[in-house]
């Protein structure tokens, strides 16, 4: 089979499509010949080696793909092969991806495969951090940076859905349509705009309740400055860098808080993950959730996918297909 492999530790140059042996069954275990791959900036980060989990040379990149069940282990009972599923795991930049059984989700008849490999990472992500995290109601204000990228764009409809009003942050004018277009109450270009002054502002001085933020170093110390009295803000990713250390005495004035959050822990929660997996599905269903494709690339253009991607110009999902 074909898969992207990388043997050295750096950017989209260190990838190379190699043919390698299909995945041998191991208990517990699912083949999945993917279908639509997903592209996420992790998966930058873990070719330099500086995501959660380390690369074993050679790798390969990938966390999330959707696909058709070639093969199950004997003790795998819930699934079986033929089914439509989706997952989040590593190893997904190839013709076969081997996944623990319970990292795999059958997708809803209906339902394409571009949509369900965009669905794992971006959209349980904001929806858990939205209603998972936080317990976000009608009537408040949500900032979502990044608001044009994958999870950005599900943020905004999860938000909106929950009734809250929608700030949502872009890093170029170009993207404010499409922010919009997805249910924004405003979008802002944090590039050349201070988004905290502006927070302020629409909030007639109150601040917001939650802030999701994938930026980190640029855009983490104004959010604390336009958090409301007990408002929340959430890291979920630093693509502008990592934020600074925070002293928590300074969180005492208006008794805010912060967190961090990956979706991979969230299997470990299995009610909270088939609450979120309903959901999402359900508002899939009702019209009120898509994430836009961005960009389609044949599996062999992963270096010139991942350099469209760090270029900042991508919007939605990109998806690689083998």
């Amino acid at each position: 089979m074909k898969a992207i492999q990388f043997d050295r530790l750096g950017g989209a140059e260190v990838m190379e499509l190699r043919e390698v042996p299909v995945p041998e069954l191991r208990p517990g275990t699912v083949l999945v010949k993917n279908q639509v791959i997903a592209i996420n900036y992790g998966d930058t980060f873990f070719i330099r080696g500086t995501y959660l989990v380390k690369p074993k040379f050679p790798d390969t990149p990938g966390m999330e793909a959707a696909g058709i069940v070639a093969a199950v282990a004997p003790d795998v009972k819930d699934l079986q092969a033929g089914m439509r599923v989706a997952y989040i795991g590593m190893g997904a930049y190839a013709d076969y991806t081997l996944i623990r059984a319970g990292r795999v989700m059958p997708i809803p008849e209906g339902m394409s495969f571009e949509q369900a490999a965009s669905f794992p990472i971006a959209v349980l992500t904001a929806w858990h951090m939205i209603h998972t995290c936080n317990d976000t109601r009608p009537g408040q204000f949500v900032v979502v940076h990044s608001a044009a990228g994958g999870v950005g764009i599900a943020a905004v409809q999860i938000a909106k859905a929950a009734g809250a009003k929608v700030i949502g942050t872009v890093s170029s004018d170009r993207k404010i349509d499409l922010v919009q277009k997805f249910g924004a109450d405003r979008v802002i270009n944090y590039e050349r705009e201070d988004f905290a002054a502006e927070a302020m502002k629409i909030t007639d001085g109150r601040g917001v309740d939650l802030i999701l933020d994938a930026v980190g170093k640029p855009t983490f110390e104004k959010g604390l400055r336009c958090l409301a009295p007990l408002g929340h803000l959430i890291v979920y990713g630093r693509a502008g860098g990592a934020p600074g250390p925070v002293n928590p005495l300074e969180l005492f004035g208006k008794s805010i808080k912060v967190s961090g959050f990956a979706v991979t822990m969230m299997y470990a929660l299995t009610e909270h993950h088939r609450r979120a997996l309903d959901d999402v599905f359900r508002l899939e269903r009702e019209g009120k959730l898509t994430v836009p494709i961005g960009g389609r690339f044949p599996l062999a253009d992963a270096v010139e996918a991942h350099r469209f991607l760090e270029s900042r110009r991508s919007t939605g999902k990109l998806l690689l297909v083998p």
